[in-house]
Parts: C-alpha cells; sequence; structure tokens
C-alpha cells in the first residue's frame, strides 16, 4: 500500500476506535499485532492491566471495554497531524475526557503505526506520563487549580531537599 492509502487507513482505524465497537475495530489488526505504551503510565496502574497487549484480541478488548471504564465521558480527540512513510503512519493528538473520578483528563499523545498487508500489526505510544498519573490519582476534591488544556500550563517541581 502507498504511503496515503496507510495514513486513510490510520485514519478509519481512528473512526472505528471511537465507535467501542469490536465488530468495526477487529479487521484494523493482524491477529499477532502489538499495542506498547510506557510501562507505569496511568492508564494501566488505574485499570490494572499491562502496558503491552499482544493479539487483537487484547487490543480490542482494551478498546471496547476497559478504556471506557476510565475515560467515562466526553472523549474527544484533536488530531493535530497524520504523517506517512511507507508503513509507518504516526499520528499526534490531544485526547481530552471525564475520568471516573470526575477529573478533567487532557494529554498530548504520540502513536507510532506500524502496518504490514494493510492492517495494523504494532502502535507504539508516547504521552505525558507524570501529567496523565496526576489526573488519573488526584482526588477531584483536592484539585486546587483548573485542568490543563492547551499545554501551556506547567507545575512547577518542587525545590529538591539537600541530602547532606
Amino acid at each position: 500500500m502507498t504511503s496515503q492509502q496507510n495514513r486513510e487507513l490510520v485514519k478509519r482505524a481512528w473512526k472505528a476506535f471511537g465507535a467501542r465497537d469490536p465488530e468495526q475495530i477487529s479487521p484494523f489488526f493482524d491477529e499477532a499485532a502489538q499495542w506498547l505504551a510506557p510501562a507505569g503510565n496511568g492508564t494501566a496502574v488505574a485499570l490494572g492491566v499491562t502496558n503491552h497487549m499482544i493479539g487483537r484480541e487484547a487490543i480490542v478488548h482494551f478498546l471496547t471495554r476497559d478504556f471506557p471504564r476510565l475515560f467515562t465521558e466526553g472523549v474527544s480527540v484533536d488530531f493535530r497531524g497524520f504523517y506517512a512513510d511507507g508503513d509507518i503512519v504516526v499520528v499526534e493528538e490531544t485526547m481530552t475526557a471525564i475520568l471516573a473520578n470526575g477529573n478533567h483528563y487532557t494529554n498530548d499523545y504520540c502513536f507510532v503505526f506500524e502496518l504490514r498487508d494493510g492492517l495494523i500489526h504494532r502502535v507504539r505510544e508516547y504521552m505525558d506520563t507524570a501529567k496523565g498519573m496526576r489526573m488519573i490519582f488526584t482526588d477531584p476534591a483536592d484539585a486546587s487549580s483548573p485542568p490543563e488544556t492547551n499545554g501551556t500550563a506547567h507545575t512547577a517541581p518542587a525545590p529538591s531537599q539537600p541530602t547532606g
């Protein structure tokens, strides 16, 4: 397939992901597909799932059953770009949602899709894991500032204490 065809395939896959319908999602992945996210990311920790899904069935289960348990309302994706070179498609996006704990979630992502024979074979997912952990594991009653919405708000790290 051409770069353009691969880019369009990944765009159609994202549309299917949003439907949360296994029948729509499954045909985009090869049977041995893998989805790899950073170890210890907030989503995997909160849901008690692996960061490295192996097999079409595991990926479809995550997208249709696990993901909606954490990201419960208002899931939206603002795509920043779809870039394709041969069988590699890179997607930049910002996802927003309301979490199961009531917190607002906003995080930037980069996905690298590797395609084989017109199907998704591997996905490598990158995000700000520290920011995700804060949004997922902060009690909404403890949140003293509005959620980060445009990537420009920053929290300064606590000053390090001398150890000597």
